[in-house]
C-alpha cells in the first residue's frame, strides 16, 4: 500500500555551547504548533542539501553563521505526521560565528539536557531527549 502523504524534508541543529547547554527555540505565534520548543532549523528547499539548508536557516532565524564542515551528523527523524511524512536529519553544532538573536521574534533558551523534559516539544522531537541526555552524560 502506498502513502499519498507529502514528504516534508527539514534539517535541524542541536547547538551545544562550551558549558554543554543546548539551545531550544520557541515556535513563534501564528506558526503551526506555536509555543512549542524545538531545535532550530527549517525546510529544505528544492536543490538544497540538508547542510546548506541548515546553515541558511540558522542565519535567517538566529543570525549566526555555521559552516557546513562544522555540522556533525547526529541522527534523523522519520515521522508520520497527520498531513505529511517528516524526514529530518539532525546535526550537532558546537562552532558558529555571531551572537544568537531571534530574528523572527521567537524566544530561545540555553538549557541543560536534564531540563529537556520540562519543555513541551513537537512529537517528532521527543525521541531525541534520551539520546541527548546520554550524549551529554545525564540520566
Amino acid at each position: 500500500m502506498t502513502s499519498s502523504k507529502k514528504l516534508v524534508l527539514v534539517s535541524a541543529a542541536i547547538l551545544i555551547d562550551e558549558q554543554q547547554n543546548i539551545l531550544l527555540a520557541q515556535r513563534p505565534k501564528g506558526k503551526p504548533q506555536e509555543g512549542l520548543w524545538e531545535f532550530p532549523g527549517g525546510k529544505i528547499e528544492p536543490g538544497e542539501s540538508p547542510e546548506k539548508a541548515l546553515t541558511r536557516e540558522l542565519f535567517e532565524e538566529l543570525n549566526i553563521i555555521a559552516q557546513e564542515k562544522d555540522l556533525s551528523p547526529f541522527t534523523f527523524i522519520s515521522e508520520d505526521c497527520e498531513r505529511f511524512h517528516l524526514l529530518m536529519p539532525l546535526y550537532i553544532i558546537k562552532k558558529w560565528k555571531g551572537t544568537i538573536e531571534g530574528k523572527e521574534g521567537q524566544e530561545f533558551r540555553w538549557i541543560r539536557a536534564s531540563e529537556l523534559d520540562s519543555y513541551p516539544m513537537p512529537k517528532p522531537d521527543l525521541p531525541l531527549i534520551p539520546k541527548l541526555k546520554a550524549l551529554l552524560q545525564f540520566d
